[in-house]
């Protein structure tokens, strides 16, 4: 009797420490059951961008590829894919862009969005303009806002203004697609003397049909012969 009261009662220690374990488990499971590597998931559905990024405010232990270096008096972060990220002890923390910072490529998958005429260029819920002086992009505020909401509907864009569809071939990575992508449209438009990012093209009404039409070609041999089919 003694033996069974003693087994009870070992029962019931070893049921409330499973208890006890499974509810930390279960307060923690994201951050102790996650994959390594992996953080938590933001779906960008923003103008139809329907891209997947990493959360803000999740951490990492290891910057992926190989990130765009940014120095600011609040700090250094790091750019790459999209994703910005600022350090956090031996991790990175996942963070909004830093407005007004200059970088050499868009986001791999980019949505153009067109407001006022005027296009930005749209990932990850921070807003791109290409920079002449700077020869690059750069993050700027959301177009028209006012106490951080959108007052300008986004618009179309221009009938004449359909991207070019391009698609790896050779296991490129994100990475490489955007370098690749602002190397023949930098390419593209020296050749050209149009340039897509401006508005009318950067070219007179008169010309602006023939010259996109140019541009367009540039585009698809530049991609083309760097190993993408474009169309």
């Amino acid at each position: 009797m003694k033996g069974g009261s003693l087994l009870v009662r070992s029962g019931l220690a070893l049921l409330c420490l499973l208890t006890a374990v499974g509810a930390q488990a279960q307060e923690h499971g994201h951050e102790r059951f996650r994959p390594a590597g992996r953080a938590p998931e933001h779906f960008d559905a923003r103008f139809s961008h329907n891209h997947s990024y990493p959360a803000r405010g999740a951490y990492i232990g290891e910057l992926p590829g190989r990130p765009f270096i940014v120095d600011r008096p609040e700090g250094r972060f790091f750019y790459s894919g999209g994703v910005w990220y600022a350090p956090y002890g031996p991790r990175f923390v996942v963070v909004g862009a830093p407005i007004g910072v200059f970088v050499p490529v868009l986001p791999p998958f980019y949505t153009t969005v067109w407001f006022g005429g005027v296009p930005y260029y749209y990932a990850n819920d921070t807003y791109y303009m290409w920079s002449a002086e700077q020869n690059g992009y750069v993050t700027v505020d959301p177009p028209g806002t006012e106490d951080g909401a959108s007052t300008v509907p986004p618009q179309p864009p221009p009938p004449q203004g359909d991207e070019l569809y391009v698609y790896p071939q050779q296991g490129q990575s994100p990475e490489q697609q955007a370098n690749d992508k602002y190397e023949c449209h930098k390419w593209s438009s020296s050749q050209t003397g149009f340039d897509p990012t401006q508005p009318g093209g950067a070219v007179s009404p008169d010309q602006f049909g023939a010259r996109r039409a140019d541009y367009q070609r540039a585009m698809q041999a530049c991609m083309q012969g760097r190993g993408y089919s474009a169309r």
